[in-house]
């Protein structure tokens, strides 16, 4: 049986589709493992100049060095028993968000991580930790 035109171009569609998804993915690796072992150092890293950090709705912006010692004091509060990201999503002008879910000895956290493109890099531009339900 040969295979039709339509059959060719749906597979070729989910072919690129997971390319896509994975390219994403990629993006938030190293973020997703800082925000796992719960070290604000290894996070720091990613950030932009300034970060937009939230929590349960209180939303501030940080320069990058405010922004790892915030969350340094999220992840002392808060110690990580696991997280994991969900979903991931683009946004205009080549933003990314990232949506996954912390669970921490104090309950659970979705997590929303925006980047941006900085100079050809994606950096960190805000983290929302909203307290959830498992």
């Amino acid at each position: 049986m040969k295979p039709t035109f339509l059959q060719t171009l749906v597979l070729a569609w989910l072919m690129l589709l997971s390319v896509v998804v994975q390219a994403q993915g990629e993006a938030f690796v190293a973020v997703g493992g800082a925000i796992r072992s719960g070290s604000s150092k290894d996070l720091a890293q990613y950030f932009g100049s300034s970060v937009e950090l939230g929590f349960n709705g209180d939303k501030q912006s940080y320069s990058a060095t405010q922004a790892e010692f915030v969350m340094k004091d999220f992840f002392s509060k808060n110690p990580q028993a696991s997280f994991d990201f969900n979903h991931y999503l683009n946004g205009p002008e080549g933003t990314k968000l990232g949506v996954g879910k912390y669970k921490s000895k104090n309950g659970v956290y979705d997590v929303y991580v925006k980047m941006k493109q900085d100079h050809g890099t994606l950096v960190v531009d805000a983290i929302d930790f909203t307290k959830g339900e498992e």
